[in-house]
């Protein structure tokens, strides 16, 4: 990507500054507010303010409300984050200001933390009741791993990331990540779990799954991971969830086979008692994807009363193909069996 000469004299102005600077090491480390730089950089609030419209001025941050907080985070365009990691790579690290931001930065994560484990101890029951009646987490998580493979990619998205453990385990593979939640308090804990894990290149933000705060046609590998269960229209979720796909990109849906559990729905606020593969492959279906795979996991024990997870892989019918009149421009999408 190239720009005009003024607008590179323009972003390179908007971070010649210490405490822009400064700002832009921070949030190459994840998302902070606004209170969060006030109490790292020890600036009063106008102040630091003032730094961040500059900086969202020049295209290098990005800014997203979430209730009454307003979160920054590094801009979403490649060219943007890419100029600052390079910008940002070459500070040292054992500069004495930035020792003292990047201490006060691990306080700030700490009290993160905090929360999240209190939020945790709150809920750890229910979760608890729930993990028993079915085979352990580990277990699908490894074949999640085998089934998107090795090769990197450039974005992903978790929608209902909850505790974010899918942008963990997935962060050595993609370039962005990107988790969605409606929940606050969820929200918390994947910061903290993020922030503990050393994953600096995702994001969470406060969002409904029905009309996600993130750009369509942009990620090639989209998770639902046991949330559509908890949804009224779970076919609506999966339509929008295709439509945020590049060409070819992949929608991954962990959840339950059908099941009567009855109490999942009277306690726990199941909407749906599970899933077929019919279901899924007409879901899939209408939203123009192909079901690749499906997978099952038998529940622990004999007992009935039991979970069998399944795991579903969809594509998008799209090909990416080469525009053979110019080298120059990107890839088109065409949708399979058409060509330009």
């Amino acid at each position: 990507m190239h720009v005009t000469l003024d607008t590179m004299v323009d972003t390179l102005k908007a971070a010649a500054e210490s405490s822009r600077l400064r700002i832009l090491v921070l949030l190459s480390r994840g998302d902070l507010t606004v209170s969060d730089l006030t109490e790292i950089l020890g600036q009063s609030q106008p102040r630091v303010s003032r730094h961040l419209k500059l900086l969202l001025d020049a295209g290098l941050i990005g800014r997203y409300q979430e209730g009454s907080w307003a979160f920054f985070r590094l801009s979403d365009t490649d060219a943007s984050r890419d100029f600052v990691q390079r910008l940002v790579s070459g500070v040292r690290e054992a500069d004495p200001q930035v020792v003292r931001d990047l201490e006060r930065l691990a306080a700030v994560k700490r009290k993160r933390q905090d929360r999240a484990a209190e939020y945790f101890s709150e809920n750890a029951a229910s979760w608890d009741r729930i993990r028993s009646l079915h085979v352990p987490d580990r277990a699908v998580e490894a074949a999640l791993l085998k089934l998107v493979g090795k090769r990197p990619f450039q974005s992903m998205l978790d929608l209902g990331t909850g505790t974010g453990r899918l942008l963990e385990i997935f962060a050595p593979l993609y370039r962005r990540g990107v988790g969605i939640d409606m929940s606050r308090e969820m929200l918390t804990v994947a910061r903290a779990n993020l922030d503990r894990a050393g994953v600096a290149n995702a994001q969470v933000r406060q969002g409904d799954i029905f009309s996600p705060p993130v750009e369509r046609n942009a990620f090639d590998l989209v998770t639902i991971h046991q949330v559509l269960h908890y949804l009224d229209d779970p076919a609506r979720a999966i339509g929008e969830a295709a439509r945020l796909l590049r060409p070819a990109g992949r929608l991954v849906i962990v959840d339950f086979a059908p099941h009567n559990l009855e109490f999942l729905r009277d306690q726990h606020a199941h909407m749906r008692l599970g899933f077929s593969d019919r279901q899924i492959a007409d879901w899939f279906a209408e939203a123009e994807l192909d079901l690749e795979d499906s997978q099952e996991f038998e529940p622990r024990g004999g007992n009935e009363a039991r979970l069998t997870v399944k795991l579903w892989l969809g594509r998008d019918r799209r090909l990416l193909i080469a525009d053979p009149s110019n080298d120059t421009l990107p890839a088109k999408a065409y949708p399979m069996g058409e060509t330009a």
